[in-house]
Formats: structure tokens, sequence, C-alpha cells
């Protein structure tokens, strides 16, 4: 039993075992970027239910009443500000996967540029609007909205930095020309990212069409 416990080899993993590990690590990443996309979904179902719930009940005619809307000048800008970054960020990983990283990293940072855009212009738009929060039925859901688009916006621009900050601590840590092609697990790990983020951006962009009629077209 001494000899035993003197004579213990240190554990390894065999090759298999770290792929399967691997694997298993991007496999969360893509599910884990797929989840969040559907609790997002269930968020704003729940805020369309109770804009059309209200818009057609009407009650005591407060849903919208004299036809007020939000200033639909800013419900363009901040639509179109995160559809080209969606388009940025998708544009970006195609150019990603065929090789090009300085092209993924330029579109990714003119992508970012415009989410700050768009979440200066909806938390700006609160100093525009023509009621007040509880006035009525659409002033209260729009509100909601505004809210929660503040929060989407500052958290996809906020993934999409922080994956460009990854992409150059890389660089900088491998000395290499292109550490985000490579075949090493962090360069997988990151390309997994890459991806879960843009299938966001593009949910996002999205839902903004669906909002962006809601609110400031119909």
């Amino acid at each position: 039993m001494t000899d035993t416990s003197h004579n213990q080899k240190p554990f390894s993993e065999t090759p298999e075992e770290v792929e399967y590990e691997l694997r298993g690590q991007i496999g969360a990443i893509w599910s884990g970027g797929r989840l969040f996309i559907g609790m997002y979904t269930f968020l704003l179902a729940s805020l369309a239910f109770s804009y059309f719930y209200l818009r057609a009940a009407n009650n005591g005619l407060l849903w919208r009443p004299h036809n007020i809307t939000a200033p639909t000048s800013y419900g363009w800008t901040i639509w179109t500000l995160s559809l080209v970054a969606a388009a940025l960020v998708l544009f970006g990983q195609r150019r990603l996967r065929s090789g090009n990283v300085l092209d993924w990293q330029v579109a990714g940072w003119v992508g970012v540029a415009c989410g700050l855009g768009a979440l200066g212009a909806q938390i700006w738009e609160f100093t525009a609007v023509p009621f007040y929060p509880g006035s009525s039925g659409y002033a209260s859901t729009f509100i909601g909205w505004s809210v929660i688009n503040i929060g989407t916006l500052a958290v996809a621009t906020y993934w999409l930095e922080t994956t460009l900050a990854r992409s150059l601590r890389m660089r900088k840590k491998s000395g290499g020309a292109s550490p985000e092609l490579a075949t090493t697990a962090s360069a997988r790990l990151f390309r997994a990212n890459v991806s879960s983020m843009t299938y966001f951006w593009g949910f996002v962009a999205l839902s903004g069409a669906l909002f962006l009629a809601m609110f400031y077209l119909l």
C-alpha cells in the first residue's frame, strides 16, 4: 500500500478526452446562445401581448388618445442603426470564416459604434416623447419596450465589444498573424462565441422591425 501511494503516476487526459471536452464547451456556447434568444423571445412576446390586448380592449378610449405616437424619426434612427450593426456583424463573421480577420475587426468596431448610437438615441428619445409614461395604454407599453430595448442594445453592444477585445488579447498573447483562425481550443471557442453573438444581433434587428411597426407605424 505504501508503494502504491509513493509510485502514483500523474493523471493525464488522452487527446480523445480533451477533444470531447472541447466539443462539449463549444456545444454549450451554441446552446446557451440560442437559449438566451429563446428566453428573450418570451420577454418580447409578453410585451407584444400587452400591446395588442390593450389596443383591442381600448377601455375608456384611453389606448391612444388623439393618436399620439412616439417621434417616428427616432424610431427609424434606432432601428436603422441596429440593422446596420447586425449587417456588419454578419458580414464580419463571413469574412472571418474566409480568413480575413482584419475585415471582421473593422466591421465589428463600426458595429459597436452603430450599437452605441442606437443606444444613445433610444435613451435620448425619452426627452422627446409627447406623453407621460402612464397617460395611456400606448404610452405604458412604449415605455416598457424602450426600457427593454435599452437593455437589449447594451447587452448586444457589450457582447460585440468584448468579443473584439478578446480577439486583440489573443493576437497580443500569441504574437501570430491570425490566432483567431487557428485550430487551438481557445480559437475554436472564440469562433463559437462569434457565431452566437452574430445570431443574437440578427434577432435584435428582426425583433426591432416588429416593434418599429407596432409603435411607430401602426
